[in-house]
């Protein structure tokens, strides 16, 4: 390499934000009214999110367009991999529109469910957005809505368009207000024509994560995977837990995608909400496992909606999270809508930084084993060895070089001690890797000799200041370097 050439790459390697690579535990915002201008979202992306979220229950595809190009144009300008998570809404489960937009119902009251989109919002006669309803429910079952803050059973039904229920836990029902169903065989489909609709715009965008919402078994997922390779899109899929369903049946879910998310919104209504926590750990554990990295989602820091400070419940719930192995927390509110978007950034970032300092005793427990099962090719024993290597020997950092990014998945699903800095030559994934817990990112498209590559990425981490003369770093990648296989290398390397 010559050094106009080393030149060229340190520049566009380095960047004048986040050097520090001191946080493991990513961040994920939802982008939304609140933050989507383009100074806020780089008041986000300094404050510490990794990540960004379009929810596609709101906004317009132009919305989320202008929101994706502005990320887009802070990328590049400050040399970041900031992903993009597009975020479907699946079929969400909705009463219609409610008579002067309230319903007051008292324990033993009846109301009766049909499928007339023109029902007038009374209590003999309310809309429920699931035409096979009354043909899926059965008596006795249990009914919610609001959140769970009204709780009915099935008393009645004909099988065909309408359903009575009893209120077991009354309240006031107002329009539009989502029901679950925790004891419903639900038979709609995972992707709706609304989400079909979302999913043909978002393909032509150059986002990296799709997450489908309600998924319940894996077949649920194909429809977007096969979308994917249709059209040779290089977004990763990501699966929504969000029903007990979807517990039951969690390592297909978890083999057959990219990555999950811990919904606690839904699946808190859905279960009995004295199991989420425990379901929240083993979920992580899982996830660990099988190499897929786990976001924990709802209600983080759901105060700072309105408040400047987050109660003592929440900072728990933080640092839990980001000791149970979670490889992102994610706020949806509190930055789409919310008053002090860049200060929740803040607040999430100085708990993650914290509860990291008691990171390792804690999460020893729950490391993924390395036996057979975990451990299907020769790559994954030299990169699980790298790890060991580095802890042993007190590395800085490793390093990792993918194509498909199985590198960095299975290296970020060890939790090494050591950041973890993965060079790519696929600019597009980059904001993939960046959602996974402990990964640096860096883009890199010259593999020539091993030599030669190591000490690029020696001085690319040197100048940008990830590390210093002194410093001991693992490397690892294929032998020879151009031929791109799997990891077949792992090499000690001081920084002089």
């Amino acid at each position: 390499m010559t050094l106009t050439e080393a030149a060229a790459l340190l520049q566009k390697n380095k960047s004048g934000l986040r050097k520090d690579g001191s946080q493991f535990t990513k961040i994920v915002a939802t982008v939304g009214p609140a933050c989507s201008a383009p100074d806020k979202l780089l008041e986000l992306v300094q404050a510490g999110v990794d990540v960004f979220r379009l929810n596609f229950s709101h906004g317009s595809h132009e919305d989320h367009l202008q929101v994706i190009q502005r990320i887009q144009a802070i990328n590049k300008e400050h040399n970041l991999h900031i992903g993009i998570l597009a975020d479907l809404q699946g079929p969400k489960l909705r009463v219609g529109k409610i008579k002067d937009n309230a319903l007051p119902l008292e324990e033993g009251d009846v109301i009766t469910i049909t499928n007339d989109e023109n029902a007038p919002g009374v209590k003999d006669n309310i809309y429920m957005s699931y035409d096979q309803f009354a043909e899926d429910c059965e008596v006795g079952e249990r009914i919610l809505m609001d959140d769970g803050k009204l709780i009915f059973e099935v008393v009645e039904t004909n099988k065909k368009d309408t359903v009575r229920l009893k209120a077991l836990h009354g309240g006031v029902l107002s329009s539009n207000k989502g029901v679950n169903l925790p004891d419903t065989n639900v038979k709609l489909p995972a992707l709706t024509e609304k989400d079909q609709e979302d999913l043909d715009f978002i393909l032509t965008q150059d986002v990296n994560w799709i997450a489908l919402s309600f998924v319940r078994r894996a077949e649920d997922l194909k429809p977007v995977k096969d979308a994917l390779e249709r059209t040779g899109h290089q977004a990763k899929v990501m699966a929504k837990i969000e029903k007990p369903e979807a517990v039951r049946n969690l390592r297909e879910i978890i083999r057959a995608c990219n990555g999950i998310m811990v919904a606690r919104g839904d699946l808190g209504v859905e279960m009995p909400i004295e199991k989420l926590a425990m379901t929240q750990k083993d979920i992580i554990s899982m996830c660990m496992q099988y190499a897929r990295p786990v976001i924990v989602a709802t209600q983080m820091m759901d105060s700072m909606i309105n408040n400047p400070s987050p109660t003592r419940a929440e900072v728990t719930d933080v640092a839990n999270a980001v000791l149970d192995g979670a490889d992102a927390v994610m706020l949806s509110g509190e930055t789409s809508v919310g008053k002090y978007p860049k200060l929740v950034i803040q607040y999430m970032s100085k708990i993650i930084t914290e509860a990291e300092k008691q990171y390792w005793p804690q999460i020893s427990n729950r490391r993924p084993s390395p036996s057979p099962q975990f451990m299907l090719y020769h790559s994954d024993v030299i990169i699980f060895s790298a790890c060991n290597v580095a802890e042993e020997i007190g590395a800085k950092g490793i390093v990792g070089h993918t194509v498909s990014g199985y590198t960095a998945f299975k290296l970020s699903s060890f939790r090494p001690k050591s950041n973890i800095f993965i060079f790519s030559d696929q600019l597009v994934k980059l904001g993939a890797f960046n959602l996974l817990w402990g990964v640096q990112c860096f883009f890199y498209n010259r593999f020539t000799t091993t030599d030669e590559t190591i000490q690029d990425c020696v001085d690319i981490l040197k100048e940008s200041g990830y590390v210093k003369s002194g410093d001991t770093i693992i490397n690892t990648g294929s032998m020879p370097m151009g031929a791109r296989k799997p990891t077949n290398m792992l090499k000690v390397t001081d920084v002089e």
